[in-house]
């Protein structure tokens, strides 16, 4: 098996400024494994991501879930397999276009320290050339959207900000480039309980009002049943369960009874 690799500068790829997207599903994989050294990290998962869902990935750290947004943004390449984007092989899209496509959320937001909530909000958007008017209103926008006054917190640097609040604009920054798909790497893990519970209504809210397409990342089992539109149970590199929140619940296996057991502990089944 080829190993799973970074991209390389030199790869042909398509100028996609002048490819149609495709309609639904937004993410392809087919087949895909991935391979480090001697270690597979995934094998052979095959799934569609629709415009509009949600599907959240489950699983146990080290179990590959990680490795599976990597693949969708082009930060690795599968070592076997197809990985699409609209359509298109992530082997044939330029990686610059395809990353300011998605927006990705991970878990302390990423922000630079050494720009304002402003400036990180609106660095994608200042790259792609937009003027800075309408940078200013998008930032304002969404500043609001995600309950962060802008007269408030546009000045201020991340080291100003709480962990929730760092979190909040994390999330407006992936939603700045208005991408058709957001990625989210356990953007919550960190947070204390009522903070997590305050943004895990947040997404909620946001799915409901923007519609966005996203794959959700945890190994909270809590968290995935809210979240997701569609759990995948991710164990030891292979896609074991793909189905609804209510299926879930009813679904066979051990590693499915391993999670609900989680929630047996607390009474919430």
């Amino acid at each position: 098996m080829a190993l799973c690799r970074e991209p390389v500068a030199r790869q042909t790829r398509l100028n996609l400024d002048f490819v149609t997207p495709t309609a639904s599903p937004i993410v392809s994989f087919r087949s895909v494994s991935c391979r480090v050294g001697q270690k597979d990290i995934l094998r052979n998962l095959s799934f569609d991501v629709e415009a509009g869902e949600t599907l959240v990935l489950l699983g146990r750290s080290g179990s590959g879930k990680t490795t599976v947004l990597k693949l969708v943004n082009g930060l690795l390449l599968p070592s076997e397999g197809t990985v699409l984007v609209e359509g298109t092989p992530t082997t044939a899209w330029d990686p610059i276009r395809l990353r300011r496509h998605i927006g990705y959320v991970i878990q302390e937001a990423g922000l630079f320290p050494h720009l304002t909530v402003a400036g990180n909000v609106g660095l994608v958007p200042r790259l792609e050339g937009r003027p800075q008017q309408e940078i200013h209103r998008r930032v304002a926008g969404l500043l609001t959207q995600v309950e962060l006054h802008p007269a408030e917190f546009d000045h201020r640097y991340p080291r100003e900000l709480s962990g929730g609040q760092r979190q909040r604009v994390g999330v407006a920054r992936a939603l700045a480039a208005d991408p058709p798909l957001l990625l989210f790497d356990e953007p919550f893990g960190a947070l204390d309980p009522i903070t997590r519970v305050e943004l895990q209504r947040q997404f909620l809210a946001l799915r409901r009002d923007l519609g966005k397409t996203a794959i959700f990342v945890t190994h909270d089992v809590r968290e995935a049943l809210l979240l997701a539109t569609r759990v995948g149970l991710v164990h030891q590199g292979r896609l074991e369960v793909l189905t609804t929140p209510s299926e879930f619940l009813r679904a066979q296996g051990d590693e499915v009874r391993a999670f609900l057991a989680c929630l047996d502990a607390k009474g919430d089944v």
